[in-house]
């Protein structure tokens, strides 16, 4: 699976973006996906998965409420809708597909990743 984030960009605090992860070569139905970041100097962290057997979705606590994750099979996409950004939100994302449904906050678990979009929360 070869994925592609964007979406990403320079926004004010408070305000909303919407991340997308496009998919190619193989379809995404069968896949849990997942949204991390990663700051400078920082661990890349989890930000939110989706798990595919069943849509249950997972989040971080620190963007629990402000973000929504959601998959549109048929567009072979992953959208990460975010409200309220924060200047802490400011980092790069990344998406990422795993084959598994169980441990969705552990980025090991994950069997593709895109390439990372940046967003930037001025404050």
């Amino acid at each position: 699976v070869q994925l592609q984030a964007s979406g990403g960009g320079l926004v004010q605090a408070g305000d909303s973006l919407r991340l997308s992860c496009a998919a190619s070569e193989r379809t995404i139905s069968g896949y849990s996906m997942g949204w991390f970041r990663q700051s400078p100097g920082k661990e890349r962290e989890f930000i939110s998965a989706i798990r595919w057997s069943d849509g249950r979705t997972y989040y971080a606590d620190s963007v629990k409420g402000r973000f929504t994750i959601s998959r549109d099979n048929a567009k072979n996409t992953v959208y990460l809708q975010m409200t309220g950004l924060r200047f802490e939100d400011t980092a790069v994302y990344y998406c990422a597909a795993a084959s598994r449904d169980y441990g969705l906050n552990y980025r090991y678990h994950y069997d593709y990743w895109g390439q990372g979009t940046l967003v930037t929360v001025s404050s």
